[in-house]
């Protein structure tokens, strides 16, 4: 029995060994070479925020942006499982990558595919957008490369990237991207000072990406395996202070580095070790500061030093006490030493002429001359420094407080550090990135890191129309863009649809939060509905085949979609009589009706006969009093019955009916007929028509007491009639908001939207650009009200009505 259990214990260690040294998970497969990972949640939400971000479009033209232009190829990867992303650092732009095998992974229709052999391996070649991938399953598993070579290489070795695999582990998952930048990676620096190589600041960066139309937004760790070779181990055993620095370096600048410690001795014995540096001497000045830093100009840098002590610190000066001049009733006085800063602080300080120095409340700032320093002590005493400026406040409200490691850069400095980066002369235009920022902030044995580039958010004058975002989809889109709520925010986002069916949402920042194959284009508008009475909204809806309800993050909910033989020929229709959350779902299929409950169950009691003539309109519920009414139209009879669907008023006519809705209006209902009077009838079933002068092809909106009609060129609203340029105009649309009705209606050809008041006044600044219906409303935190509208054919655009 002994040797049974011996024999027992051996063969499940030996299982555990294979299992653990064979590649069995889409990590297992990333090229130890690489010189940076992407960690992709959602493929094509990685390649179209990325290709809508307008700082990294201004890098259109140089090369680097054309080779990694080339993982657009992996937007024909459709998989909701994460991808991994290898990037080779070598001149051919070699990338490799790995996810779970699905059997619709890659779109067929947009594939040449063929088999090939590659050193005795199978690969399968795919031509997709005149790029070559190679791809090989293994197990569940698909890699693949543009590298045959790299390919059979992932393949075939056991060996696995434990280093990425363990930066992964800690990745949000719910993050749209995440990149792992290795220390042999072709960026040279992220810092505007060339000395701080990324390879000598430490070893690896994890970040998580949050990318949009206007920003980018990345927060992470960064990890140095070797305390002595890396530099950002200089800050080991201290901890972060407030970044102060910002209070005193002038926004006149090209921005500023800034050092934090609690405790100068120990940084300063790190730093030494680092330099190699046997001089244990400690410079005075430097002692009892808290932060030093550098800021930058275009010719020679200041260098301040945030004293928690300036007593002491003065004392330290008293040897350099000979006054160069007074500005401002602030003397400045010459300084004998310098070079002293880039010699004992290199690599952090670089650049530095300490000819003259001031003290400015606990600061102390040397400069090469007495004008740099006029310049700091005018700033200073005027409140014109970074940190009073809204759009560094702006920024560094996205981040930390306290950080080991601080850079700020302005337009000009953050171009160079591209510009040096990339190799590139190109004078990137970025005057609308004010102020970016880069944090480090040291905790233990590894560093946080946070990092934004953002516009500035302009100051608009009132009345105004300002663009928020436009974004490009893949696909032209098919219906109107509309605004939906997101119940976790409160505020609103976009769903909108491609003419493949593809349903996408979109925060209200221009970013893609997910999207969804659909089977066919949706019927009308989307509803939302609170179906489990908790807050959280879903999204209900109708194709011609189908009805819909997907939660938060576009996942069906239980019992959907539903399927239908015959054609759903209405938008879906969803009534809460009671406002009590108890849904019931009004399904039109011609001259039809089908009830069903929010379980996806025929509702009985709706006991409804067909209609002798299809039905032209989806059924409306219209609550007058204390009575409810569901009304539902036809070509000859229009149909208004109780919620059992019992005919509760007759009509007295025998009019032909338009297709337009049926309103609340006047504590009765309102439509038109084909041949464009206006049908007005009350609960008791009298009718009265007004002979409104409307062609056949026109549009009916309408509260209870506000009426809008539009044929032609013709705008009605209310009493007031309107003659509009002669044009292509889309159905007029009414919006009730914070007590105030506003009308739209767009020139589509002319490619004009105009929005008007109550009293039929267009807004100022109206008509601005835009091509299809709007839908307005208030969509975040300012109280200003924004609408969407379509572009190009493929383009959203969101405005913010100021």
């Amino acid at each position: 029995m002994k040797h049974l259990w011996q024999l027992l214990l051996c063969s499940i260690l030996l299982i555990a060994c294979n299992n653990d040294s064979k590649k069995n998970k889409s990590t297992d497969f990333i090229s130890e070479s690489a010189s940076i990972v992407f960690s992709v949640n959602n493929i094509e939400g990685f390649t179209s925020n990325l290709s809508n971000n307008s700082f990294l479009n201004s890098f259109k033209n140089t090369n680097t942006y054309n080779q990694y232009k080339t993982l657009n190829v992996l937007k024909n990867i459709k998989t909701k499982h994460p991808i991994y992303i290898g990037i080779e650092n070598d001149s051919t732009f070699t990338f490799s990558f790995s996810t779970k095998y699905t059997d619709s992974l890659i779109k067929t229709d947009s594939v040449n595919r063929k088999n090939i052999s590659f050193n005795k391996l199978d690969f399968t070649q795919l031509t997709l957008d005149k790029s070559i991938l190679y791809t090989t399953k293994i197990d569940s598993i698909i890699i693949g490369s543009n590298n045959k070579t790299l390919l059979y290489n992932l393949a075939t070795t056991k060996s696995k990237a434990k280093h990425f695999q363990n930066s992964i582990a800690i990745q949000d998952k719910s993050a749209a991207f995440s990149v792992i930048i290795n220390e042999n990676s072709a960026i040279k620096t992220p810092f505007f000072n060339q000395k701080l190589t990324l390879n000598s600041f430490t070893n690896y960066i994890s970040l998580d990406a949050d990318v949009s139309q206007d920003q980018i937004l990345l927060n992470g760790i960064t990890k140095a395996t070797d305390s002595t070779k890396s530099l950002i181990n200089v800050f080991k055993n201290t901890n972060a202070q407030s970044n102060a620095l910002a209070n005193i370096a002038p926004s006149n600048s090209n921005g500023f580095l800034s050092i934090t410690y609690n405790n100068y001795l120990t940084f300063n014995k790190n730093l030494n070790t680092f330099n190699h540096t046997k001089d244990t001497l400690v410079n005075p000045l430097l002692k009892h500061s808290i932060e030093f830093g550098e800021v930058y100009f275009n010719d020679s840098n200041l260098f301040i030093i945030n004293s928690e002590d300036i007593i002491a610190t003065k004392e330290a000066l008293l040897n350099q006490q000979n006054i160069a001049e007074d500005y401002r009733n602030v003397t400045i006085y010459n300084y004998s030493n310098p070079n002293i800063f880039n010699d004992s602080l290199s690599p952090f300080i670089i650049n530095v002429t300490a000819n003259n120095y001031c003290i400015l409340d606990q600061f102390v700032v040397f400069g090469n001359s007495t004008e740099a320093l006029e310049n700091v002590i005018a700033n200073y005493q005027n409140q014109t420094t970074f940190s009073s400026r809204e759009y560094y406040k702006n920024v560094v409200s996205k981040v930390s407080t306290d950080a080991s490691v601080l850079q700020v850069l302005t337009p000009e400095s953050l171009s160079h550090t591209f510009q040096q980066n990339l190799n590139s002369a190109k004078d990137f235009n970025f005057k609308d990135y004010k102020t970016s920022v880069l944090q480090f902030i040291y905790d233990r044995d590894f560093a946080h890191v946070n990092a934004v580039i953002n516009k500035a958010k302009q100051n608009y004058r009132d009345q105004t129309i300002s663009e928020v975002f436009n974004i490009s989809l893949e696909n032209e889109i098919l219906n109107n863009p509309q605004f939906v709520t997101n119940h976790q925010t409160k505020q609103k986002e976009i769903i909108a649809q491609d003419i493949n069916n593809k349903l996408y949402l979109i925060s209200n920042n221009g970013k893609i939060i997910w999207t969804k194959q659909i089977d066919g284009a949706i019927l009308g508008r989307v509803n939302q509905i609170d179906m489990y009475k908790n807050g959280r909204l879903q999204l209900a809806f109708a194709t011609k085949n189908h009805i819909y309800i997907l939660d938060r993050n576009g996942k069906d909910v239980d019992n959907f979609p539903l399927k239908f033989k015959d054609e759903i020929t209405q938008p879906l229709a969803v009534f809460d009589y009671d406002k009590r959350k108890k849904y019931r779902l009004f399904v039109t299929q011609n001259n039809s009706v089908l009830v069903y409950d929010i379980k996806g169950k025929p509702v009985k009691g709706f006991d409804f006969n067909k209609t002798k003539s299809p039905i032209l309109t989806t059924p409306k519920h219209i609550r007058i009093g204390t009575k409810d009414y569901i009304v539902i139209k036809t070509e000859n009879k229009l149909h208004i019955v109780s919620r059992r669907g019992k005919t509760r008023v007759t009509p007295k006519t025998g009019l032909t009916f338009s297709s337009q809705p049926v309103f609340e209006y006047k504590n009765g209902f309102a439509t038109t007929t084909k041949d464009g009077k206006l049908v007005l009838i009350s609960t008791n079933g009298s009718v009265q028509t007004l002979n409104t002068n409307l062609k056949p092809n026109h549009s009916i909106v309408s509260t209870t007491q506000t009426m809008v009609t539009q044929s032609d060129n013709l705008l009605n609203i209310k009493d007031t009639k309107l003659e509009l340029d002669l044009a292509n105009y889309t159905n007029a649309n009414l919006f009730y908001i914070n007590n105030k009705i506003y009308i739209s209606i767009t020139d589509t050809q002319n490619q004009k939207v105009l929005l008007y008041d109550s009293n039929a006044e267009l807004l100022k600044n109206f008509p601005v650009y835009g091509t299809s219906a709007i839908d307005l409303d208030q969509i975040d935190k300012d109280n200003k009200l924004e609408f969407v509208t379509k572009g190009d054919k493929n383009n959203i655009l969101v405005y913010k009505i100021n």
